[in-house]
This record gives C-alpha cells, sequence and structure tokens, in this order.
C-alpha cells in the first residue's frame, strides 16, 4: 500500500480523472453533438490512454465501472500507470433538502475485491458539499462525511488505497472566504472521522477543492490569492500525517485550474504534504473537443492531450 501511495505521488506526475458516469459522458458527448455509448466511450478513452508517452505526466488513472470492465486498464498497466477506480454510487437527496448525500456503501465490499481482481489498486469516493447561505448543514456533513469514513476504513482493509474527494461545489455566488470557511470545517469533520475509525492516515490521499469565489459572484480570484486563501485553509485543516493532497479542477477552466495549481505549488513552503492533481474535465476538455468522434482527429487530439499534460506537469512542479 505504501508503494501504491509512492507512485501515485510521483514527482511530476499526477492523477488523471476519466470516472465520468455514464450521465456525465452523455452530457459532454452530447455538447459535441456526439451519442454517448459503451462503445463509443470505450472508443474516447482509448485515444487518451493510447497517447504515448502518457505514463511520463500520469501516474495513476481513475476509471469507471464501465470503463474497467472494458478492460481498458490492461493499457494502463503495460505503461506502468496504476489503476484506480471510482466505487461511490453517485448522489440522491438528503431529507428532502437540496443537499444532496453520495450513496454506494451497499455491496462495495464485494465490489472492492472484485476490481481488485481487475487490477485496481487505488479508489475514490466523492462527496458533494454545496454552499449557500444555509447549506451545509452540520447534520449533512456528519452523513455524507460518515459515508465517506466507512468507505475509506473498508478500502484499506481490502489492502487498497483510498482518496476521499469532499468537494466544496463550485457553484453559487459565495465569497472566497466563505469557501475558505466551509472548506475547514469540512476537512476538520472529516479528519476528526477518520481517526475516530481508526484509518490509518498515512495511506490516504485526499482530493479537494481550491479555495475559490463562487462562479456566480462575479469574480475571478488571482493564482497568488488563489494560492494563499488554499494554503491557509489546509495548512489548519490537514494532519501532517496524509501523504499527499491532489486537487480537483471542479469546473474551472483549463488554464485557470493549470496556473492555480502552479502557483499554490509555488507558494507552498513547508507544508508537509506533496501536492499534485487529480484532473478530469481540466486535462480532457481541449482533447475531446479536438477528437469530436472522429478517428481521423485521433493523432491531433493526443498532440493537443499532450500539449495540457506537459503543462500541468509543470505546473505540479511550480516551474511554469
Amino acid at each position: 500500500m505504501q508503494e501504491t501511495v509512492q507512485k501515485i505521488l510521483t514527482s511530476n506526475r499526477g492523477i488523471l480523472a476519466a470516472d465520468e458516469s455514464t450521465n456525465t459522458i452523455t452530457k459532454r458527448f452530447l455538447s459535441l453533438g456526439l451519442t454517448s455509448t459503451p462503445e463509443l466511450n470505450k472508443k474516447y478513452r482509448e485515444v487518451l490512454f493510447s497517447t504515448p508517452d502518457l505514463e511520463k505526466y500520469i501516474s495513476g488513472v481513475i476509471l469507471f465501472d464501465e470503463t474497467i470492465r472494458q478492460g481498458l486498464g490492461q493499457m494502463l498497466n503495460q505503461k506502468g500507470i496504476l489503476i484506480g477506480i471510482k466505487v461511490d454510487g453517485g448522489l440522491e437527496n438528503f431529507n428532502n433538502t437540496e443537499e444532496q448525500v453520495t450513496k454506494g456503501l451497499d455491496g462495495l465490499s464485494i465490489r472492492l475485491d472484485e476490481y481488485k481482481k481487475m487490477g485496481a489498486t487505488f479508489t475514490k469516493w466523492r462527496g458533494v458539499i454545496k454552499i449557500s447561505d444555509i447549506f451545509p448543514t452540520d447534520q449533512f456533513l456528519d452523513e455524507t462525511l460518515g459515508g465517506m469514513v466507512k468507505y475509506a476504513k473498508l478500502v484499506q482493509e481490502k489492502e487498497m488505497i483510498p482518496i476521499v474527494e469532499p468537494e466544496i461545489l463550485l457553484d453559487g455566488n459565495h465569497t472566497t472566504t466563505r469557501c475558505g470557511e466551509i472548506t475547514g470545517k469540512t476537512l476538520k469533520r472529516l479528519f476528526e472521522l477518520l481517526l475516530k475509525e481508526g484509518v490509518d492516515l498515512t495511506k490516504v490521499i485526499l482530493k479537494t477543492n481550491m479555495v475559490l469565489p463562487g462562479k456566480d459572484s462575479g469574480v475571478t480570484a488571482a493564482p497568488l490569492e488563489v494560492a494563499g486563501a488554499t494554503l491557509r485553509i489546509l495548512n489548519l485543516s490537514v494532519p501532517k500525517e496524509i501523504p499527499g493532497i491532489v486537487f480537483l479542477s471542479g469546473g474551472q477552466t483549463p488554464d485557470q485550474a493549470t496556473n492555480n495549481l502552479n502557483e499554490i505549488v509555488k507558494t507552498k513552503g513547508d507544508s508537509p504534504w506533496d501536492i499534485s492533481f487529480s484532473y478530469g474535465r481540466a486535462l480532457q476538455e481541449e482533447a475531446m473537443k479536438t477528437w469530436g468522434g472522429k478517428d481521423e482527429n485521433k493523432l491531433n487530439a493526443q498532440e493537443v492531450f499532450t500539449k495540457r499534460l506537459q503543462i500541468v506537469s509543470k505546473a505540479r512542479m511550480g516551474e511554469l
């Protein structure tokens, strides 16, 4: 397990989140005039996974259930890239409110055994926290983080590495200060619960949001401001035992996600964790548009993908 953690956090590499649910990839393809089918989904992911030198920039890829069952993990294994798997079951409404809690604990043990046989060495579970004047409620936070903790404990029992992802959503008109307040509160509560359950923090990776103003606030924060606000909250909220923090892009443009990561790494000072990325759309968006569902666009899409990987890899080292 320690070796898996070290490989995931390999210098200058990060995680490709290719774990879009059926619903999400359907929406993304629809925006390009494409109809998602298992066959087309597979073809698209093969474009990404067969990109030359992918392993220079990517240490692990998070897959979706459909994708790992299509055998695409083998392409990654051949490149020495670790296979991860999204294991939560999506979201459902909490107590008839707008808050949404993550489901997926039922049958998780059996699914983990299956995924492990298919070569997965790490897993991911995402919770979403909405900010408003009344959300998140304490009752909701305990419910959604409690499920995440049960998942992490079970994954470690299976000798796999859990990524815990409590995502503070970018949606809304909140300020950077409010995002920081809720991010800190969420992370502190998460780590209290993980310790209470006896989860080994040295074998957990945190996937989290950057501290940003809401996308409806009309404010765009400069990278230096994002870095300062984010590192302040992480230093107050994340135990030093956690080996690595990987950022999600969470609706930022590819350039925003890249530049903000670069600034965070540059200014992290003596913060004790490895800081990396686990990007989905921020890595894929340009390549997906270039590909557009056409075989003849494969090489162009891979070139575009490689360019983004190279830039994000430099950002992960604070070298932009």
